[in-house]
């Protein structure tokens, strides 16, 4: 493997210019230590930091100043297309507002990460269908996002996050947009994805008691990590 943890962060700033003289800075030397297989979850408040630590974990931001290793790559020395290949391949992503593709069905909105990877149609076709059965959505291959519920539309994000088997799940309150009974249902196919394939799981949640369902709990206020929890889960 080459590496001892799958995510090393040490000291990560984020500062953003607000003018020429003036800096804000959201993140403040943070440390963290994410190992292969590993389940946990961040909590904090809004504007905590939450966001645009899972920015930065996920390669969409780059931090202003420390080191992070993902799965033993400086993510700091990669040119944009080397980040970009990292984001399509060994990150899945999954949000709260789903961002599917509103005019592509189902299967379209699988296969898309996909075909950005250079996969032949007949084998993303395949792998897509393969993907939403295994959420529960392979009676839905045809349907638009306008004709799913949210829950559905949920689904259909974590079978898109799986397409080039990531290594690593990253999902950004993945049940703040539904109901108790639908939420449960997304967080058991985390488990199942944590406990069958062994994927790197990171929540960000603000429900508590979602975030005691995994391994380890972080909690980020005003841009430092300020308690840690092991579950035992």
């Amino acid at each position: 493997m080459g590496y001892k943890y799958t995510i090393n962060m040490q000291k990560i700033t984020k500062s953003f210019y607000l003018a020429k003289s003036k800096k804000l800075e959201i993140l403040h030397g943070i440390d963290l230590l994410v190992g292969n297989g590993e389940f946990i979850s961040i909590v904090g408040q809004s504007g905590s930091g939450k966001t645009t630590l899972m920015n930065i974990i996920g390669g969409l931001d780059r931090p202003t100043s420390g080191k992070y290793l993902l799965e033993g790559v400086n993510i700091n020395k990669l040119s944009e297309n080397q980040l970009s290949d990292i984001r399509n391949k060994r990150i899945g992503f999954v949000f709260q507002t789903f961002n599917l593709i509103p005019r592509s069905n189902a299967l379209r909105n699988v296969e898309l990460p996909m075909l950005y990877g250079g996969m032949s149609s007949a084998r993303r076709r395949a792998r897509a269908k393969e993907l939403l059965e295994l959420v529960g959505m392979g009676g839905r291959l045809e349907h638009l996002p306008g004709e799913l519920s949210g829950g559905q539309k949920q689904r259909v994000a974590i079978a898109r996050s799986l397409a080039n088997d990531p290594a690593i799940i990253l999902a950004d309150e993945p049940t703040g947009a539904l109901d108790m009974k639908t939420g449960r249902m997304v967080m058991n196919i985390f488990h199942t994805l944590h406990e069958q394939q062994s994927k790197t799981i990171l929540l960000i949640t603000h429900n508590e008691r979602l975030a005691e369902e995994t391994q380890r709990i972080l909690t980020l206020e005003d841009g430092r990590f300020v308690n840690e929890k092991f579950t035992g889960y």
